[in-house]
C-alpha cells in the first residue's frame, strides 16, 4: 500500500501525492513481479510430476512422492499466493495513486473554498476560450470582478459568515453564466469571469455584467447574520489575432480588466466599468504616487498648512485648521485631494497623518494659547482602536495642551461604525480633546446620532456654504443647520467663505465661526508664524484680543 506523508526524519522522499517516489516503488513492483513470474514458471515445470506422484501415493498406495520436489511444491504455492497477493496490492496502489493524481491536480487547478479554478490555472483556461473563439470569429468578454468593502464585512461579522460570502458569490456569478464561460477566484475577494461573445456584442456584455451587479447585491445569510456586500467590476474585451499567442491575449486582457475595476471603484462602486487606453496613462500615475509618497514619507516632503478661522461676529482669528501638502521635487505642491486617497489604499494614512499631527502641534505650540488647532482623521484611523493613545503621547511629546486641539470627524464615518466611532471619540473627549462633526450635510448622521454623540461642534459643508448667495436650495440647508445647531447648544463653523456675498447671507443665519479663501489662502508653517508674529499672537506676546481678520485682510 502507499505510505502515508508523515515527519518522521530519514523516512523515504514523498512525492506530491502522498506515496514513495517513482525510483523505489518501481524496484519493489520489479521484485514482486519477478517472484510471481518465476513462481508460474516452477509450478509449471514441477506441478505435474509431484501432483501426479502425490495422487497415486494417496489413491493407490503405489510408491512415494520425492520429498524435495513436494517441498519444492509447496514452496511454489506459497510463492504464487504472496505473487498474487502482492500483485492485488500493486493494482490497488495504482488505482489509489490515479485518485490520488486526479485529486492532486483539482485541487492544483481549483480554489479550495468555492470550487472555482484559481490563478494558477486561469491563464491557460482563458487562452483555450481564446483559442476556441478565434475559430468562428468570436470575442472574448474578461470581466474582474471585486467585492466592495469585503473586509470590513469580514472583520466585523467574522470569517466564517466571510467565507459563506464568497461561497455564495461565485455561485451566483456561475449560476449567471453562459455555457463554455470561464469563473475563477484569484484570492481574496477578486473573481474573474470570462465569457465569449459575438463581435460588436458590448450591449450584451453590459447587461451581463447589470446582472452580476444586481446578483451580488443581494444579501447573503449566514445564521443569524447578514452580510451586504456589492461589486466592483472591470470589462476587457479582445481576440487573437495574427501576432500573438493565445495566453499572451488571456494575459492582455486580465491586466485590462483590473485596471478597469479599479476605475469602476473610483467612479463610486457598485458599478462597471469598460477598459480605456487613458487607464494605463493613469496607473503609471498612479505608480509614481505610490512610489513618491513612500519616498515623501523618507525625506519628510509631506508639511502642514493652516486656514484660518474666523469668529464672524468679531473678525477675530480663532485658531487653524491643518491641511496636508505634498512638497513633491518632482511634481510641486500635491494637493490632498490627489494623495490622501493614494495613502489610504497603500495603507500609509496612519503613519502619513500621524507625522503631520507631530509637526502641528510643535508649530501651534508657539503660537498664542487662545488659538486653536483643527485636525482631520481619516476614516482608516477611526476604525484604529489605539489611535487615541498614540493621539495622546504625541500630545505628551510636544507638551501641547489637548484642550486646544480639536478633531474633525468626517459625517460619512457615522455610517461605518457607529459603536468604534462612540468609543474613539468618548476616549478623546475624556482627554480633553474637542470633536467637531465635519462636512454635515454630505453623509448619514441623524438626530439620534448628534444627540448621543458627544460633538463639541458641527461644521457645514462647503458645497452648501460656497454657492449660499446664489442657491435657494443651499440657503434653506444652512438655514435648517444653523436652527438645528441652535436647539442642540452646538457651535457651528461653515467652511467655504470665498465672497463678501456669502459673508453677508451667512450671516443672516446666526452666529459662526467660518473659513475660506475669503481670509486668505492656506500657508506655511512660517508664513503663519509671521503673520502671527505681525499681529502680536505668539506665545509670549501679550495683546488684548487676537487680530482682526476681513475681507481686507485676505492673502494669496
Amino acid at each position: 500500500m502507499g505510505k502515508p506523508i508523515m515527519a518522521n526524519a530519514g523516512q523515504d522522499r514523498i512525492d506530491a501525492t502522498g506515496f514513495a517516489p517513482s525510483p523505489q516503488r518501481a524496484e519493489r513492483d520489479l521484485v514482486a513481479l519477478g517472484i510471481l513470474v518465476s513462481a508460474i514458471f516452477l509450478f509449471v515445470g514441477t506441478g505435474s510430476t509431484v501432483l501426479t506422484g502425490i495422487a497415486r501415493s494417496w489413491l493407490y498406495g503405489v510408491g512415494s512422492p520425492d520429498v524435495l520436489l513436494t517441498n519444492a511444491l509447496i514452496l511454489n504455492i506459497a510463492l504464487l499466493i504472496f505473487g498474487w497477493r502482492r500483485y492485488t496490492e500493486l493494482q490497488t496502489e495504482i488505482t489509489e495513486r490515479r485518485k490520488a493524481e486526479q485529486t492532486a491536480t483539482r485541487l492544483a487547478r481549483t480554489d479550495a473554498l468555492t470550487g472555482c479554478l484559481n490563478r494558477r490555472s486561469l491563464d491557460d483556461a482563458i487562452a483555450a476560450l481564446v483559442d476556441e473563439g478565434a475559430q468562428h470569429g468570436d470575442e472574448i468578454a474578461v470581466m474582474m470582478i471585486d467585492l466592495d468593502k469585503f473586509k470590513r464585512s469580514n472583520d466585523l461579522l467574522g470569517h466564517k459568515v466571510g467565507d459563506a460570502v464568497l461561497v455564495e458569490t461565485a455561485r451566483r456569478i456561475e449560476a449567471l453564466m453562459p455555457p463554455r464561460a470561464v469563473v475563477a477566484r484569484l484570492g481574496g475577494d477578486e473573481f474573474i469571469c470570462a465569457v465569449i461573445f459575438p463581435p460588436r456584442s458590448d450591449s450584451a456584455i453590459e447587461q451581463l455584467a447589470v446582472r452580476i451587479n444586481d446578483a451580488l447585491a443581494q444579501p447573503i445569510f449566514s445564521g443569524d447574520l447578514r452580510a451586504e456586500v456589492t461589486a466592483s467590476i472591470g470589462i476587457a474585451v479582445g481576440a487573437r489575432g495574427a501576432v500573438h499567442s493565445a495566453v499572451h491575449v488571456a494575459q492582455d486582457l486580465l491586466h485590462r480588466a483590473d485596471l478597469a475595476m479599479y476605475q469602476a471603484k473610483r467612479r463610486g462602486r457598485n458599478r462597471f466599468a469598460w477598459f480605456e487606453q487613458s487607464m494605463e496613462r493613469e496607473l503609471r500615475f498612479r505608480g509614481e504616487l505610490e512610489q513618491g509618497i513612500r519616498e515623501g514619507l523618507k525625506h519628510g516632503e509631506f508639511v502642514p498648512y493652516y486656514e484660518k478661522q474666523i469668529d464672524l461676529d468679531t473678525g477675530e482669528i480663532t485658531g487653524f485648521e491643518m491641511l496636508a501638502r505634498w512638497l513633491s521635487p518632482r511634481h510641486g505642491i500635491v494637493s490632498p485631494e490627489v494623495f490622501i486617497p493614494v495613502a489610504e489604499e497603500i495603507g500609509l494614512i496612519a503613519e502619513l497623518s500621524e507625522a503631520l499631527i507631530t509637526l502641528a502641534l510643535v508649530d501651534a505650540k508657539a503660537w498664542d494659547p487662545r488659538l486653536t488647532l483643527s485636525v482631520n482623521i481619516s476614516p482608516v484611523q477611526l476604525r484604529d482602536p489605539w489611535f487615541a493613545q498614540r493621539l495622546l503621547r504625541m500630545l505628551v511629546a510636544a507638551n501641547f495642551p489637548p484642550t486646544r486641539l480639536e478633531i474633525e470627524i468626517t459625517e460619512t464615518c457615522l455610517h461605518e461604525n457607529i459603536a468604534i466611532v462612540r468609543s474613539l471619540i468618548t476616549s478623546l473627549k475624556n482627554q480633553g480633546i474637542r470633536i467637531s462633526l465635519d462636512d454635515f450635510g454630505t453623509g448619514y448622521s441623524s438626530l439620534a446620532q448628534l444627540r448621543t454623540l458627544p460633538f463639541d461642534r458641527i461644521k457645514i459643508d462647503r458645497s452648501f456654504v460656497s454657492t449660499l448667495a446664489r442657491s435657494a436650495d443651499s440657503a434653506s440647508i444652512v438655514e435648517a443647520i444653523s436652527s438645528l445647531g441652535r436647539g442642540m447648544a452646538l457651535p457651528i463653523t461653515a467652511e467655504g467663505i470665498e465672497s463678501s456675498e456669502v459673508l453677508a447671507a451667512l450671516r443672516q443665519f446666526g452666529q459662526f465661526k467660518g473659513q475660506g479663501y475669503l481670509y486668505g489662502q492656506p500657508a506655511s508653517a512660517e508664513d503663519v508664524k509671521a503673520e502671527l508674529s505681525a499681529h502680536g499672537l505668539l506665545s509670549g506676546q501679550s495683546t488684548g484680543s487676537a487680530a482682526p481678520e476681513g475681507p481686507s485682510a485676505c492673502s494669496a
